[in-house]
Parts: C-alpha cells; sequence; structure tokens
C-alpha cells in the first residue's frame, strides 16, 4: 500500500478547516456541540481523503471490493470507497531491468562456469500480475534463473563463449514462456559475463598459441614451398640458356667483390663454368670490375 499523496493531504485540511469554520458559532454557544463537530468533521475528513487515490502515469493500481477485483485504476485521480475497497497492488507498467546469475554451473561438456545476465521486461497485464502470482518480481528473478541454468547444461562452453547472441535468444524465449500468463513481456536478454576456472583459462590461451605457432609454420613452409617452385623454374631457364646462367654467375661474383672484399672463396666448378680458370678470362673479370668502379671514383 502506498502512502497518502499530496492530493489527499490537502483535502483532509481543506474539510478540516471548514469542520472548523462552522464550528466556531457553536464553539460560542456550548463547548460540547463544537466538540462533536470538530470529532464528525475529522472522521468525514479521514474518509474523503483515503476514498481520493492519485496514479502516476506509468502506475496502475488494481482495486479489491469485497476481497474480489473489482477494477484496475489510473493514471490519474480515482475515487474508492474505504472499508469496502482495497488496493491491493501499485504496478509499474515501465520497463524494468533485473540482472541474475548462475554460478558454478556445469556446461554440457562438465565445465564450471559463472554466467552473468540481464533482463529487461514489463508488465502489460496488471491484473494477472496481481492476482495470478504472489510476487511477481521474485517470481520473475528465480523463473530466469532456473532457465540459464537449463540452458549452460545444454550447451557447449565453445559455442558459449563464442555465441552469446544466440543463448540470449534461447533465454528470452524461455523466459517469455514462464512469465506470460503472468501478464509479464520479456523485452529482450543480455549475457554480460562468462567466467571459467583460471586453470583452464590458462589452457584455452596455451593452446590458442599453440594454434598460432601452427600457422606460422604452416605459413613458412607454403612460402618456402613457393620459393623452390620459383627455383626451380628458373633452373630450367638456366638450363636451356648457358649463357644467362654465365651472366648470372659473373653478377654474383661481381656482388661479392663490390664491397671491397679481398678475398673471395669460389668453387672451382663455378670457376670452370664461368670459364674464369685461364688468365683470358681472370684478365676479362679485372678489367670489367675496374669499368665499373671507375664511375664510382670519379664521383668521388
Amino acid at each position: 500500500m502506498r502512502n497518502s499523496n499530496s492530493v489527499t493531504t490537502l483535502v483532509f485540511i481543506v474539510i478540516l478547516c471548514l469542520g472548523a469554520v462552522l464550528g466556531y458559532p457553536l464553539y460560542s454557544a456550548s463547548m460540547g456541540n463544537a466538540v462533536w463537530v470538530l470529532g464528525g468533521t475529522f472522521i468525514i475528513a479521514c474518509f474523503v481523503s483515503s476514498a481520493i487515490k492519485v496514479a502516476n502515469q506509468w502506475e496502475r493500481v488494481v482495486v479489491l471490493r469485497l476481497g474480489r477485483f473489482y477494477s484496475l485504476k489510473g493514471p490519474g485521480l480515482f475515487v474508492i470507497i474505504p472499508i469496502f475497497d482495497r488496493i491491493s497492488y501499485w504496478i509499474d507498467i515501465r520497463v524494468i531491468t533485473t540482472t541474475f546469475k548462475a554460478e558454478k554451473t556445469l556446461t554440457k561438456d562438465t565445465v564450471p562456469v559463472d554466467v552473468d545476465a540481464v533482463l529487461f521486461w514489463k508488465v502489460i497485464d496488471p491484473k494477472k500480475a496481481a492476482l495470478e502470482i504472489a510476487d511477481y518480481r521474485s517470481a520473475i528473478g528465480w523463473a530466469s534463473q532456473t532457465a540459464l541454468r537449463d540452458v549452460i547444461g545444454i550447451t557447449l562452453l565453445s559455442d558459449m563463449l563464442e555465441g552469446r547472441n544466440k543463448i540470449s535468444k534461447e533465454l528470452q524465449v524461455i523466459i517469455d514462456e514462464r512469465t506470460e500468463p503472468w501478464g509479464v513481456n520479456v523485452i529482450s536478454v543480455e549475457i554480460k559475463d562468462v567466467l571459467i576456472p583460471p586453470a583452464l583459462e590458462d589452457a584455452m590461451s596455451m593452446q590458442a598459441q599453440a594454434e598460432r605457432e601452427r600457422q606460422a609454420r604452416v605459413i613458412l613452409g607454403d612460402s618456402e614451398r613457393q620459393i623452390a617452385e620459383k627455383f626451380g623454374e628458373a633452373a630450367l631457364t638456366y638450363a636451356n640458356n648457358p649463357v644467362a646462367l654465365h651472366l648470372r654467375a659473373m653478377n654474383m661474383l661481381y656482388e661479392g667483390l663490390k664491397e671491397n672484399s679481398t678475398i673471395v672463396v669460389v668453387p672451382s666448378s663455378a670457376i670452370e663454368t664461368m670459364q674464369l680458370g685461364g688468365i683470358a678470362g681472370m684478365t676479362a673479370m679485372t678489367m670489367e670490375l675496374e669499368q665499373k668502379r671507375t664511375p664510382k671514383r670519379i664521383e668521388e
């Protein structure tokens, strides 16, 4: 039952003032009559003020008359009959949020988890909410918690961590079916957090790291395969074109000597392939190196 509002207080004070004004002439004539008038005025003021009620825009009031449902009042000003009528509930029809959780609940693959969730709901039938269940607020909380435990028990941990939206929709359907007879509509359910044991969290982190290393090795192996294919194509090109192989070998030797190196170790087979074993070949190689270094000396 809600306390009296400012309107009922004002009505009470006005009736008392009127009774005092009417009883003042009687007070001059007889003290006893004035007392009776003031007493009667007080009773009338209490009766009238208790009959006048005001409900806010977001409130609906369930009125019982002699123990039976009489009407649904609000919003605004309304009147009841004291003694005969009784207000059983002031029901808020705005969207209400309720937090609930499931602690140490086993998933389908027997992993204990702690899950926190939020329920958004509203009363769409105040009559059912007042008459069909004793305490609809606590009932909604318990129904949500049991539904969450049921969903966790049939869901794998991996699906729970990756598909929160799917679990939220399943919860919304289940809770809405349970609360619909109470005149409650479930708007949405949001999974806030899923907590797993620290040991399992470390194991999952190691598994993810191993998976990343495996992918890196696969990528590296694929790169090596592509490089080998390109080298094979280049070998076929050089096999059919000895001049190109000779020029490539000369370029590689030059790249090794141009860094002011004094000693370069070259296999004898490479010397024979490039025809540098004779004096003429070495002379040609030396002249080529001098020609390539000359522009650099001029620039200096």
